[in-house]
């Protein structure tokens, strides 16, 4: 009997959660100084997740000079 292709591990979780298991938040929680040692671990406050975002670089512009040799793009340093 074969797995479903959707229920297959690739490499791990892909994306990044949006939960996180307690034992998470309370660390979290530590470094904010919102929880201390020996406190309730119920009714803990919700901690914000944030996503990773990369941005894309942009593409150099190559400009050509008269000899047909390619120089660098304005504001690059010539070293």
């Amino acid at each position: 009997m074969t797995l479903d292709k959707s229920l297959k591990v690739r490499a791990g979780l892909a994306r990044q959660r949006s939960v996180l298991k307690r034992v998470e938040r309370l660390e979290k929680l530590k470094e904010s100084d919102r929880w201390s040692e020996g406190a309730s671990v119920f009714g803990l406050p919700k901690v914000r997740v944030q996503k990773l975002v990369l941005k894309k670089k942009k593409k150099e512009k190559v400009v050509e000079t008269e000899e047909g040799q390619e120089a660098p793009a304005a504001g690059e340093d010539q070293s």
